[in-house]
């Protein structure tokens, strides 16, 4: 086998095991429509909240919520301070 030909047979390969390895992060991470977890505050008599990757709080300006961090996986929202206590 020439020297070109080789390199040719290696870059393929390698083309096609990335490819493969790609295809399984995208499968097994679930890329595309997620399911609603957060589905929004648990209701009115609750004032912060947290789905495990976000904290929510009602201001008077309306919802304040921090940043999930990279790996987070929701969890069914559930809340951290019943309205009317004093933040």
């Amino acid at each position: 086998m020439s020297p070109r030909d080789e390199a040719l047979a290696v870059t393929l390969a390698i083309a096609t095991a990335l490819l493969v390895v790609l295809i399984a992060v995208i499968a097994g991470a679930g890329i595309g429509p997620q399911p609603a977890t957060q589905g929004g505050p648990p209701g009115p008599a609750c004032a912060e909240w947290t789905d495990g990757c976000v904290v929510c709080r009602r201001v008077p300006e309306g919802l304040a919520c921090s940043t999930p961090g990279i790996a987070c996986v929701p969890a069914a929202p559930r809340c951290l301070k019943p309205a009317g206590v004093p933040i």
